[in-house]
């Protein structure tokens, strides 16, 4: 079949610009279709946009929702003695504090041998048990020996087997002089070791009896606990850590001040609190610009060019209206009965465009005076009241596999793949007509062609019999 440049060639006829000029109207029936795919592409990017918008929103609100994580004094002393640390429940003080005690992990020693390999239990015995016990922990450590296991090495890797409250290695004075030395995993008097075992000969190596301290296993480091004096209060704790006083305060031992007790001033911090809600509120006012970019609309003036390029990509969408109307809704909401029951009374407001504004006085002042009822608007009981809350679960919703963000996007994908079916039919369409045109010019140009060489043959004939 000939080529599209061939038709009509050796005729009159310019079929080739024809064809082409044919061909350019078939393909505008694909231009609706492909415009209303670029419409949905913007779409469906505009939403990728407000679902990270949504996204930053809610990790805002989770932040905020979480206040028994949001520290609310601070530390202002510098001490020596111990280190401090606070709770969200840690309220403003002073303390006194004396170290007179440091809670120390028992470690025990065996006597010395020759070799670590050597056992040392009654040959006699097939097997034997040693028993660790220690009034601190609910259940002793045990370990059974073989006759051919009890060794000092042996005993050592026994009992680091069991991964418990002891812990043991080997001390090499020089080559014949060998010690086990076993040590608590946890400091107190609690936690003082009591060792037995059936077997008598190793028993003279590894047994130890708090009350008869003359055979077996000598104490090196003895178990003690933790004592202080705070604000002339005696406290007495098996470990150096002490997580219960004062309140909310937890105090790390590391060494003693007898006589030269060390204040702790704990002051109020409301900067973690405001940064937080700082936080919610840049987050909620940059979804606002979001929400306003996406659905901005600019009138086009009389005389003037259509402005369509210039709307937002969302410029109508329910869907996204709905979501602000929700949002603006929720936090214009009041919550519980108690002192504060509005963002406004913290010093946040909305103004005209939708947008938080904090009042930085007002919102100090109610950490400082009224810090309770602060936490309780905005936690609530944390699965179902307090603003921030019910924001992050509405959030939550929204975001979710079956929330309005994935409805909407679901609805765009589905639209795109409708057109995409459909700009293959209308294409295939078109190729199919442009072949059935093609056809029909190649055959009118060889009609025509041959009908040119028929008259052609029959002028040349009619002028022969005229001369």
């Amino acid at each position: 079949m000939a080529s599209i440049s061939s038709l009509g060639a050796g005729t009159s006829l310019n079929l080739g610009t024809l064809y082409d000029n044919l061909e350019t109207a078939e393909q505008t029936k694909l231009t609706p279709i492909t415009t209303q795919q670029t419409s949905y592409k913007a779409k469906l990017t505009a939403w990728s946009v407000v679902q990270a918008s949504l996204t930053k929103f809610q990790s805002a609100s989770d932040a905020l929702k979480n206040t028994s994580a949001i520290a609310q004094a601070k530390v202002t002393s510098t001490n020596t003695a111990f280190s401090a640390t606070l709770a969200s429940s840690a309220t403003a003080g002073s303390y006194s504090v004396e170290v007179t005690k440091l809670a120390a992990a028992q470690t025990l020693l065996s006597p010395k041998v020759a070799n670590k390999d050597t056992d040392l239990g009654d040959s006699g015995m097939s097997s034997r048990t040693v028993t660790i016990t220690q009034p601190g922990q609910k259940d002793p450590l045990t370990v059974t020996l073989a006759s051919d296991k009890t060794s000092l090495a042996d005993v050592r890797d026994a009992i680091n087997a069991k991964q418990g409250s002891v812990t043991a290695s080997i001390i090499k004075a020089d080559d014949n002089s060998y010690y086990l030395s076993l040590t608590s995993r946890d400091s107190g008097t609690t936690n003082e070791m009591t060792i037995t075992t059936d077997d008598s000969e190793l028993a003279k190596y590894i047994g130890h009896d708090p009350l008869d301290t003359s055979k077996g296993m000598t104490v090196q480091v003895a178990a003690s606990d933790a004592v202080v004096n705070i604000n002339g209060i005696k406290i007495t704790r098996s470990s150096n850590t002490i997580t219960d006083a004062p309140e909310g305060v937890t105090l790390n031992l590391t060494k003693t001040n007898v006589g030269s007790p060390e204040t702790l001033s704990v002051v109020k911090d409301n900067q973690p609190m405001t940064d937080a809600i700082q936080a919610f509120v840049d987050a909620y006012n940059s979804l606002q610009t979001t929400i306003s970019n996406q659905t901005k609309y600019t009138a086009v003036k009389q005389g003037d060019a259509s402005q369509d390029s210039t709307n937002g990509d969302l410029l109508g969408d329910g869907t996204l209206r709905n979501i602000q109307t929700r949002l603006r809704s929720m936090l214009s909401s009041s919550q519980g009965s108690g002192d504060l029951a509005t963002l406004s009374q913290l010093g946040i407001t909305q103004d005209i465009t939708g947008k938080l504004t904090v009042d930085s006085t007002k919102l100090g002042k109610a950490l400082t005076d009224k810090s309770v009822d602060v936490v309780a608007f905005l936690s609530g009981d944390g699965k179902t009241t307090g603003l921030a809350t019910q924001t992050s679960n509405l959030l939550k919703d929204m975001l979710g596999n079956e929330g309005s963000v994935k409805n909407a996007t679901d609805g765009i994908n589905k639209t795109l793949k409708q057109l995409t079916e459909q700009s293959t039919r209308v294409a295939a369409q078109i190729e199919a007509t442009m072949a059935r045109y093609k056809t029909q010019f190649t055959s009118l140009s060889q009609l025509v062609s041959s009908m040119d060489q028929t008259g052609s043959y029959l002028t040349q004939q009619f002028n022969a019999m005229n001369s």
